[in-house]
């Protein structure tokens, strides 16, 4: 395929993108250009250039922000949670304030246990790998395979468990995390999940632990 004209790039292949991703105009334009008009390459791109402006800003204090909520239809299921940015313009964006409600919807669809692996305590990593061990184990592999069985269920403990590393529910070919690279690339800020508290009518309510201010990562992505 030949690589379409600046002028020449559809404005539907274009607004294709935007719906997508959430990225902005130029962005998507850019990224079109650059992979020829692939939009599944122009969204690799995006996710690329989320996550290299994400790492720039992981270490930028975040302590502006909103603490948003959502309640599930039937008002069985709610969600509180905070989001940090760096500057209170930010927060009062309308990007901002879709990302808070995104997040806070997966929280109540997803019930993750954790915000990010870092947080989960050594009890629990070492409960779950001794169970998937002996699973492990009862198929009579060889010990270097069994260690690869256990690593792969660990980390899809991870994905299962944690907010960051979770698929998001509006986009499965996204994580929470990548969502969160893509709203910091556009808004220019670092922004992180900084806590969030999910109740269910009859059931313990949990909430994820703060992250250290000099470990937030980074944080908010663009909705569709």
């Amino acid at each position: 395929m030949a690589t379409p004209e600046k002028a020449n790039v559809p404005a539907q292949l274009v607004k294709d993108l935007r719906d997508r991703t959430g990225a902005g105009f130029t962005a998507c334009r850019e990224a079109l250009l650059e992979s020829a008009g692939d939009i599944e390459q122009a969204i690799n791109i995006l996710r690329k250039k989320g996550q290299a402006a994400a790492a720039k800003k992981a270490q930028r204090a975040t302590s502006e922000g909103l603490v948003s909520c959502y309640i599930h239809a039937g008002g069985k299921i709610g969600v509180l949670v905070e989001v940090n940015c760096e500057s209170d313009f930010v927060a009062r964006t309308e990007d901002f304030q879709k990302l808070c409600h995104d997040v806070a919807m997966h929280i109540a669809a997803l019930d993750p246990r954790f915000l990010r692996r870092e947080e989960v305590t050594q009890q629990v990593l070492d409960r779950e790998r001794e169970i998937y061990s002996e699973q492990a184990k009862q198929t009579g592999k060889p010990e270097n395979v069994i260690e690869k069985i256990v690593n792969g269920k660990m980390e899809k403990f991870y994905e299962e468990n944690c907010l960051y590393e979770q698929h998001f529910i509006k986009d499965e070919g996204t994580t929470v995390k990548e969502l969160i690279d893509q709203a910091i690339a556009k808004v220019g800020e670092n922004i992180t999940v900084r806590r969030f508290s999910r109740f269910k009518v009859g059931e313990m309510d949990g909430i994820a632990p703060a992250a250290p201010a000099s470990e937030e990562p980074d944080a908010v992505v663009p909705a569709t």
